[in-house]
């Protein structure tokens, strides 16, 4: 599979229980292809489904019909009807994801969350605490809040976190949502260069970014969600 990611004719809805089982579609027919090398950034207004495309992608949300293919160590993976064992097995070794929020166990080490995705893959500790330590120091983050657990940090902080953490691997896919939207100036300048840099290693990126700068930055192209948002809910 020459493309890392293919989306073809999927759809998402939602059954709101609470409302007799009223079906509430999200997007319909979503079809596009993500290359290596290239960052795509899906555009349209707030509420429109890029976040629920995201983590339809990532598995978290199952879909109604269609396919999601990712090439995954010389195999095509179906992640709309693999098992959760197949989709754990693309989630460390594939395809990798930055989210808004940075959701780590209490207690932990900055550093040691950031290492971890590596020292789950079998790499050795200090080697994976070493990369680490670099990520957060290109992102600014002081030292003397390296061994400190990030529930404590400030949102900023936090998020620089998330972005080591996600950035850390060598997954050949990368999913986006906001990574830059809790920076400042300084920082979501080194996100951009992160990303670029993830660009000349081939990796294929798909992400949301609201802050135009960013955006114009780091997309190769944008595609338009709201080509794919239904018109009206359908009762069930």
């Amino acid at each position: 599979m020459a493309t890392p990611l293919v989306v073809s004719e999927v759809f998402k809805s939602f059954t709101m229980h609470l409302r007799d089982g009223l079906k509430l579609a999200v997007v319909n027919d979503v079809s596009f292809s993500v290359g290596s090398g290239e960052c795509v950034v899906l555009g349209g207004p707030s509420g429109i489904g890029k976040s629920s495309i995201l983590k339809m992608l990532y598995g978290n949300y199952a879909v109604d019909a269609g396919q999601i293919l990712v090439d995954h160590r010389g195999k095509v993976i179906d992640i709309a009807s693999a098992d959760p064992r197949t989709v754990l097995d693309v989630r460390r070794h594939t395809m990798g994801y930055v989210s808004q929020f940075l959701r780590t166990v209490p207690r932990v080490a900055a550093i040691d969350v950031v290492a971890e995705p590596l020292v789950a893959r079998g790499v050795d500790a200090v080697e994976a605490r070493d990369k680490a330590a670099t990520l957060l120091a290109g992102l600014n983050l002081p030292r003397d809040l390296w061994n400190l657990p990030p529930a404590t940090f400030s949102g900023g902080e936090q998020q620089r976190v998330n972005i080591a953490r996600g950035f850390i691997t060598d997954h050949r896919i990368l999913l986006l949502d906001e990574p830059t939207a809790s920076l400042d100036a300084a920082n979501r300048k080194v996100v951009v260069s992160m990303i670029a840099a993830k660009k000349a290693e081939g990796v294929a990126m798909l992400g949301i970014f609201h802050d135009e700068e960013v955006r114009e930055a780091v997309s190769g192209r944008i595609l338009d969600v709201s080509a794919f948002s239904p018109r009206k809910a359908v009762a069930a």
